[in-house]
């Protein structure tokens, strides 16, 4: 692996790690990360500051894990080694969102940017993983449980499209990194005690 290839790498996971919720959040006078969930992501953003922000917030990140990969690959395109490039950069941006050293290595549990890299990765796929994250949250009222359960749909999509190696094996890289993040989620789940979206929204109307 060359040089430009570790920079490839190191510009990834940086980009990755801009906070674009927290940035949105401060300029609306808000510090998302002492309010609401805690949480610098789309969710939370949306829960404190409304649709049209929390929407900025999901492209932006979603964005993090797609344009580096996808860069990567107009880059490398004869390059040996490529697909582990490629798939080192998405990995990379992915874990920028998680542990930021803008913010100490505090940072969001990496869904809208995972959704990014899997967009790069096999856009029919994601198709199926939004439609599993819908249902989810429509029926659970929980959108933790729709960001579990839709990533880790990605690993039953991609082995139907017959993805390479190297595609399942970041993906499932990455899904780990998602469930290990959503671990006091699943916790929550599991006592009965997770925040529903459904009970906000009734409670509202």
């Amino acid at each position: 692996m060359n040089s430009l290839a570790i920079i490839c790498i190191v510009l990834s996971y940086l980009l990755g790690a801009v906070p674009f919720g927290l940035l949105l959040s401060r300029r609306s006078g808000i510090d998302i990360r002492t309010e609401g969930s805690k949480n610098i992501g789309a969710t939370n953003v949306t829960r404190l500051l409304g649709k049209k922000m929390g929407a900025l917030t999901l492209v932006l990140d979603v964005a993090k894990g797609y344009v580096p990969m996808f860069l990567t690959a107009m880059l490398f395109q004869n390059a040996p080694h490529r697909d582990l490039i490629i798939a080192l950069c998405g990995a990379a941006s992915v874990l920028g969102h998680m542990f930021p050293v803008y913010l100490r290595f505090k940072g969001g549990k990496g869904v809208a940017t995972a959704l990014g890299a899997f967009l790069c990765l096999a856009p029919v796929a994601v198709f199926g993983c939004v439609l599993v994250f819908v249902a989810s949250v429509f029926l659970s009222g929980f959108v933790s449980l729709g960001s579990l359960l839709g990533s880790l749909s990605i690993l039953l999509w991609l082995p139907l499209l017959h993805a390479p190696a190297w595609k399942l094996g970041l993906a499932a890289f990455i899904v780990a990194m998602i469930w290990t993040k959503h671990r006091e989620n699943i916790g929550r789940l599991l006592k009965g005690t997770e925040k529903s979206w459904k009970r906000k929204v009734e409670a509202e109307t």
